[in-house]
């Protein structure tokens, strides 16, 4: 394996991204590849507008898009392409799909937010967890639940991954099962991709 890898997990609120984001963190680790994870939103000067704004009832979603778009630029120049660069293997808890599928449905044009995006390094693999949003809300414990954890909102996103998955843009993982079953398929999915890499 060559190193210098960028891998997102994508998926609705609740897939368990983070989870499993972080698992495979340790399993490439263990196999002794340098692996770090990583998120979106960041914890940068942006990124903390960003999760303030995710609270709030009314937000301009034209706004939210375009800080989303910078601060993912910000996370590519600061933290993403250094790691790449050091051979490193990135897993991102979200990354450019979460705003093709997010702020598509927020804004109701999505050939806009992919322009906003087209200058954000595509990942090498890209996997959504796959969760109907009625699942997804259950799993849930945070007191404070952002705008965005409704399940009207959530299949209109869940809707537009499935549709990035068929164009070949993201791999379906089956994340209605338990952890364990999910991290094993990630980690069979990864590994193949490895070896071929």
């Amino acid at each position: 394996m060559r190193g210098g890898l960028l891998i997102a997990v994508e998926g609705i609120d609740g897939s368990g991204k983070t989870t499993q984001a972080k698992r495979l963190v340790r399993w490439l680790r263990e196999r002794g590849v340098s692996a770090q994870y990583t998120r979106e939103p960041t914890d940068g000067q942006i990124g903390r507008i960003l999760k303030a704004m995710a609270l709030r009832r009314r937000v301009n979603p034209y706004l939210e898009a375009l800080l989303f778009a910078a601060d993912r630029l910000q996370h590519l120049e600061r933290t993403i392409e250094p790691l790449l660069s050091k051979g490193y293997v990135v897993v991102s808890d979200r990354y450019l799909h979460s705003s093709l599928a997010y702020q598509a449905a927020t804004t109701g044009d999505p050939e806009w937010v992919r322009e906003l995006n087209k200058h954000a390094r595509r990942p090498d693999l890209a996997l959504l967890l796959d969760v109907k949003p009625q699942i997804g809300l259950r799993r849930i414990r945070r007191k404070r639940r952002s705008r965005f954890e409704q399940v009207e909102l959530l299949e209109k996103i869940r809707e537009n991954y499935l549709r990035m998955v068929e164009r070949g843009e993201l791999l379906l993982v089956d994340a209605s099962r338990d952890a364990e079953t999910v991290s094993e398929t990630i980690r069979e999915i990864v590994g193949e991709f490895l070896e071929r890499t």
